[in-house]
């Protein structure tokens, strides 16, 4: 929580719940969703990951919280962990099938890419 200041003469105004300058406070700034052409992309990745595949969604129209709730409920769908790094899904092993079908039913178009 912020200590109560709301200006300062160094920094103008200050936050009350995060006690940084306005024009560098993260907690007010708005909820963005990433561009997107409204394809949701699911493809499978070992690159840098010692040959083990993982499944990776990009495109999905959601913002930060919203990616990650989807990711939360798509990992336990699959029965796999992974991680959402920048807009990304990743959930370990090939699990394209079931992830377009679900993606699907919520109403995305999906489109399978590489190979």
């Amino acid at each position: 929580m912020g200590n109560g200041i709301v200006y300062s003469t160094g920094q103008g105004r200050m936050c009350p719940v995060c006690s940084k300058p306005v024009a560098k406070c993260l907690c007010h700034q708005k909820k963005e969703i990433p561009q997107s052409d409204g394809i949701v992309r699911l493809g499978r990745e070992t690159k840098g990951r010692k040959g083990k595949g993982v499944t990776v969604i990009t495109g999905v129209p959601l913002d930060k919280t919203g990616l990650e709730e989807l990711g939360k409920q798509l990992k336990a769908k699959c029965g796999a962990g992974g991680a959402i790094r920048d807009g990304v899904i990743e959930i370990q092993g090939d699990h394209r099938d079931l992830l377009m079908e679900e993606l699907q039913k919520r109403g995305w178009t999906v489109k399978r890419v590489g190979g």
